[in-house]
């Protein structure tokens, strides 16, 4: 029977149906860094179920990729000015996650530290944002390749290490501290009597956050204009991004001192994140397994290929 009879038993069609949408599901995302600053960064990774690696060393120009399974959850950040060993023993001068090796190995970013969380596959969206609610240490930037729905970009491409305020800066200039993280208030924590988006409220310290990167989260309840949605797209995470469209209007990236010795392609793509207290970051820290497993993990093409030789089978 060709391709494109007609007398398919329905049973068929419903079939093919169902195998392309598994095998969508089980494909997941690819999380692609790249490195746009003039300086090393070492990106950290946490997140179930574990990814490849949980920290690597990103040189000036460079990429590179990741596959992570649908239901996977976390986040990531840069930690720079990182002195590691010939054996990758070391620490990092900021966001270090304290495992003294290039791998976090299940440690989250010290603050202060821009983060970018995701949870992939929810209800078959991805939730995805750029958090400043740990303070701030380099920009970034996530965009959403091949997905649908709205599918923004977000994130911090604004130096804030440039514009923050005297009792946020942190020694050395390289990040600037979260007013909770400054001052452990519970009005800026949005914990105890303010644990809560009735009582906890922007202060005068996120305002300033926000007014530099409208779509990142400034505090721990900004979700309204911070959360992100996309469907089966893969994501680009980029460490300070060219583009001016999330940058405040006097800033630019800040310039480093490390030149890195690798050479790579360097993406146009950018940024992503969320808030140590809030929903998303609950989930990103969650012990729960995905439901997905690590052997079923693909690229999206490769399914595509299984999925159209299955179809022609069925329909043969």
């Amino acid at each position: 029977m060709g391709l494109f009879s007609h007398h398919r038993h329905p049973s068929q069609a419903l079939l093919a149906l169902v195998l392309f949408l598994v095998l969508r599901e089980v494909s997941g995302a690819t999380f692609t860094f790249v490195n746009k600053c003039d300086y090393t960064v070492w990106p950290g990774i946490l997140g179930k179920p574990d990814l490849a690696s949980t920290g690597f060393e990103l040189t000036k120009g460079s990429s590179r990729s990741f596959q992570a399974p649908t239901g996977w959850s976390g986040r990531f950040w840069g930690r720079t000015g990182c002195q590691f060993d010939g054996s990758g023993r070391g620490t990092c001068a900021t966001a270090d996650c304290g495992s003294g090796e290039v791998n976090c190995n299940g440690a989250g970013a010290s603050p202060p530290a821009t983060l970018a969380e995701f949870t992939l596959g929810t209800g078959s969206m991805d939730y995805y944002d750029v958090s400043l609610v740990d303070g701030y240490n380099l920009p970034m930037m996530v965009v959403a390749n091949g997905g649908s729905g709205s599918c923004a970009a977000t994130g911090c491409g604004a130096d804030l290490n440039r514009r923050c305020p005297t009792e946020l800066r942190v020694e050395g200039g390289g990040a600037c501290q979260s007013a909770c993280g400054a001052f452990g208030k519970p009005e800026y924590c949005c914990n105890g009597a303010f644990g809560n988006p009735s009582t906890c409220k922007p202060s005068v310290y996120s305002q300033i956050f926000k007014t530099a990167c409208p779509k990142s989260y400034s505090y721990a309840y900004d979700d309204a204009t911070s959360t992100f949605t996309c469907s089966g797209a893969d994501y680009t995470i980029t460490f300070c991004p060219s583009s001016p469209s999330l940058k405040s209007s006097t800033d630019s990236s800040p310039k480093g001192t490390d030149s890195g010795s690798d050479s790579g392609t360097g993406s146009s793509v950018e940024q992503s994140e969320l808030a140590s207290t809030s929903w998303l970051a609950d989930m990103a820290t969650a012990t729960g397994d995905s439901t997905r497993t690590r052997p079923f993990v693909t690229s999206k093409a490769s399914f595509s290929v299984v999925v159209v030789f299955i179809l022609s089978l069925l329909v043969a």
